[in-house]
């Protein structure tokens, strides 16, 4: 610093950090810089200049910012005017590399987030090579710190390869699983990649029915089945034998086109749907005997409509809300026949899907803390053949695990990404978060206001809710990070230069302008009165004229 300079120390990734005050004391200076640790977020050049420019309106100051970095090209933005400097800034950028290194990661895993049986899960690893030539890496498969498997993989000169595993042997509980690859070169943080894998039995379900039919049982258990993991084991039982049964036990109820209900089970349902639990509703020729109202929403049945099965006389699924959990990941709805459908008033409830006459066919309402879910037609093939299709296998997985509020997320996050800790029945209840060192993530008062948590570092971090549900969640850096290629010397120039941009184009607001001369429109509008005037009078002139 010269005399009379001031500076401050920024550091940043995906977020800047400031690390002191404005001052021109070299102590504290140096300390904040001594400071610096390495962190796994993600580098943004766009977030570094979105800080200095509020920086530089801040202070009203001309400033000189001296970046040291190794210029990452994959920090760079996809749009360049992010990277816009203010005119009084001056960007000296110092590389700390200026050479491409060649670099090996595991650049991604897929595993399974959940298994509910004993059979050997399958997990599959991508290497990659960033800069690097062709050459064989060791991959191993482990699992709570214990080796699995392992395998060559030839990577490809700046390519990927790719690892199945086979004989995954997940035990009961949370478990930390990984997939390394052999270090050979001075990134080793990304040689390996962590991921979270839980073994649970399956979660019971009950399948309401009416005596004389199944209700379309065996399809929506086929349904689950063929989803592959078992996830759920459905209880059958007819409507007179549900004066017994208590809804809690259960992840979730079906009624499927049922009549009346016992009214001591149905008082169980509401009450069960308050606290938090989930109920699909399936309406057929059977709900039409329920006084008029939809179970436990008490959604009022207008009408019966019927297509017969005569040529093209059905009704399709015209509209989706592709945003809903049990549309999500499966919208080919198209080529499902339904001839018939019981419409009733949605009310306050969402519309999730309408058939081509515009009734509802998907609603789902939430009643206290927990959904009922309405399904306007049947699963038995008969009101439709949406049972034969292979969207009604999709359709049924993923309304059973939102109704059963079964997390089905990815094995592992990045980090930056967020989760939630609480819902609004826990409020006020203490939430315990480990980070991947082992100390607890939240501060006293953060453990029991805290609504989501922000993953900070690459590892595990283990969640205990209140509730039960605990979490183990697995973190990785995003892999963008491997890619060690630096900005082009042009590109950094480029970005130097949006500051002389912005100058010439404040100048150009307000430089000098010549004053504007009046004088040409004055002889406009003497000009237009000269006609107008002329007009007039010749008008005059002719009735004058025409009277004499």
């Amino acid at each position: 610093l010269k005399p009379g300079e001031r500076a401050e120390v920024l550091t940043f990734a995906s977020r800047v950090q400031v690390l002191s005050e404005v001052t021109d004391d070299h102590s504290p200076l140096n300390a904040a810089i001594d400071s610096i640790q390495p962190s796994d977020a993600r580098t943004s050049f766009a977030e570094l200049s979105r800080s200095v420019r509020s920086i530089a309106q801040s202070l009203k100051l001309p400033l000189t910012v001296h970046l040291f970095s190794d210029m990452q090209q994959t920090g760079m933005p996809p749009n360049f005017n992010d990277l816009r400097l203010n005119a009084d800034v001056k960007l000296e950028t110092h590389p700390l590399v200026t050479k491409e290194e060649p670099n090996f990661a595991v650049e991604n895993v897929v595993a399974p987030r959940r298994v509910f049986d004993n059979k050997k899960s399958r997990v599959l690893a991508t290497v990659a090579g960033f800069g690097a030539h062709k050459e064989a890496r060791t991959v191993t498969l482990s699992l709570n710190g214990r080796a699995v498997e392992s395998k060559t993989v030839e990577v490809p000169e700046i390519g990927r390869a790719t690892v199945e595993f086979t004989s995954l042997d997940v035990p009961y509980g949370r478990n930390k699983g990984e997939v390394r690859i052999d270090s050979a070169d001075s990134l080793p943080a990304d040689d390996v990649f962590y991921f979270s894998v839980e073994r649970a039995d399956p979660r019971p379900a009950l399948y309401v029915h009416e005596a004389d039919g199944n209700g379309g049982l065996l399809y929506f258990k086929t349904a689950l089945d063929a989803a592959g993991q078992s996830a759920f084991d459905v209880t059958p039982a007819t409507v007179d034998q549900t004066a017994n049964l208590a809804p809690s036990k259960y992840a979730f109820v079906v009624l499927a086109d049922v009549g009346a209900l016992p009214a001591t089970f149905e008082n169980q349902l509401k009450e069960y749907v308050r606290g938090g639990g989930s109920v699909l509703i399936a309406l057929g020729h059977h709900s039409l005997g329920f006084g008029g109202k939809v179970p436990v929403t008490g959604q009022k049945i207008v009408e019966t409509r019927y297509s017969g099965r005569e040529g093209d006389r059905f009704q399709v699924a015209s509209w989706l809300d592709t945003s809903h959990p049990s549309i999500l990941k499966d919208d080919r709805w198209d080529d499902v026949k339904f001839l018939r459908a019981i419409k009733i008033e949605p009310g306050d409830a969402r519309v999730a899907a309408k058939l081509s006459d515009q009734t509802p066919l998907l609603l789902d309402q939430q009643i206290g803390e927990g959904h009922v879910v309405v399904f306007a037609s049947t699963f038995d093939n008969i009101d439709n053949d949406f049972p034969l299709h292979s969207s009604f296998v999709a359709f049924v997985d993923q309304t059973a695990r939102y109704l059963a509020r079964m997390d089905n997320g990815p094995p592992s996050v990045m980090v930056d990404s967020f989760a939630e800790l609480r819902d609004s029945k826990e409020r006020g209840a203490a939430v315990d978060v480990l980070d991947p060192k082992g100390e607890r993530a939240l501060s006293l008062d953060e453990a029991t206001k805290a609504q989501n948590i922000q993953f900070t570092m690459a590892g595990f971090y283990d969640i205990r809710r209140p509730n039960g549900r605990n979490e183990l969640v697995a973190v990785n850096a995003d892999r963008r990070e491997s890619d060690l290629t630096p900005a082009t010397p042009d590109t950094l120039s480029l970005w130097q230069n949006t500051a002389n941009g912005t100058a010439e184009a404040e100048a150009a607001s307000t430089g000098d302008q010549k004053p504007l001369s009046l004088w040409w429109y004055v002889m406009l509008a003497v000009l237009a009165l000269t006609v107008a005037e002329s007009l007039l009078g010749n008008r005059h002139l002719s009735v004058d004229s025409e009277a004499a």
